[in-house]
């Protein structure tokens, strides 16, 4: 992806050196068990006693966090795929006579609070649409790299991406719309309608990607693959194989590596958000 050298976000809120060392309330321990829960589909006990355990070997510390230079250069580019993001929605909206609103981008290390409760660094990038906030721990990168062997700058833009498409439904009220009808849901169904707002969010990546090429030509040759391999590796099925050696569709949040390789390549290839009405679509 070409992004050196070129205009960052100005909405990015840098915790790194100020939530080191925060112990998670009882609530936030919570709440990010449940929040790394529905990302892996893994056992609720065993993500409850990782987080637990984290949180309480947690000490405050009083040193000056220095990230290394390898983490500045991830949180440059940051700025620079959220500043697009900003760009392309802007046009977007404006074109179907809508204002973007632009979230802000927190960047924390090991642990910091949101509206939605806590989050560490097991949580993966969120967004949280209590506060209109996407949450990023820059070492996600190096896992998407290490555990998830998805390699290129482009596989962690399409994270951001993603992150930003739920901020493009929540403006659109169709986050609300989506909480709205989780609480009156049983577990499978609830779990379905998660599955299709996720798959939206892909899409509504790969829609700022073909707007993005179009105006600012930042694809360089294997970038989509890197997006779609990315999307692949975190594909519910993906991630329960590696976890438990087998797949329970029931229980998938996000969707199959498949399904989100597709929807990913439908938002790339239409460059139009009407394309992206998984909701009809996804059975």
């Amino acid at each position: 992806m070409r992004w050196r050298d070129r205009e960052e976000s100005s909405n990015i809120e840098d915790r790194r050196g100020s939530g080191r060392g925060k112990k998670l309330t009882i609530t936030g321990i919570i709440l990010t068990a449940a929040i790394t829960y529905f990302m892996s589909g893994g056992d609720i006990g065993a993500v409850l006693n990782s987080v637990l355990s984290q949180s309480l070997s947690s000490a405050p510390s009083t040193k000056k966090y220095q990230p290394s230079p390898k983490e500045q250069e991830y949180a440059k580019f940051v700025g620079v795929v959220l500043k697009d993001t900003e760009d392309v929605w802007s046009d977007i909206f404006a074109k179907n006579g809508m204002k973007y609103k632009k979230p802000t981008l927190v960047l924390f290390k090991g642990y910091t609070s949101s509206a939605c409760g806590g989050a560490n660094s097991q949580t993966g990038p969120f967004y949280c649409p209590l506060d209109q906030k996407v949450y990023v721990d820059l070492g996600f990168f190096d896992e998407l790299h290490n555990r998830f062997h998805a390699q290129g700058d482009f596989a962690q833009a399409y994270v951001i991406a993603h992150e930003v498409g739920h901020h493009v439904q929540n403006l659109l009220g169709i986050l609300p719309k989506v909480h709205e009808r989780e609480r009156v849901l049983g577990k499978r169904e609830a779990n379905r309608l998660s599955v299709k707002t996720e798959l939206q969010a892909d899409c509504f990546a790969g829609v700022w990607a073909r707007v993005d090429e179009h105006k600012n030509h930042i694809l360089e040759a294997g970038d989509i693959d890197e997006a779609l391999y990315a999307a692949s590796r975190i594909g519910d099925d993906t991630l329960q194989k590696q976890a438990q050696g087998y797949v329970v569709p029931d229980s998938f949040t996000h969707g199959t590596a498949q399904q989100r390789k597709k929807w990913f390549y439908i938002g790339y290839q239409s460059g139009n958000i009407n394309s992206c009405n998984t909701f009809k679509l996804v059975r």
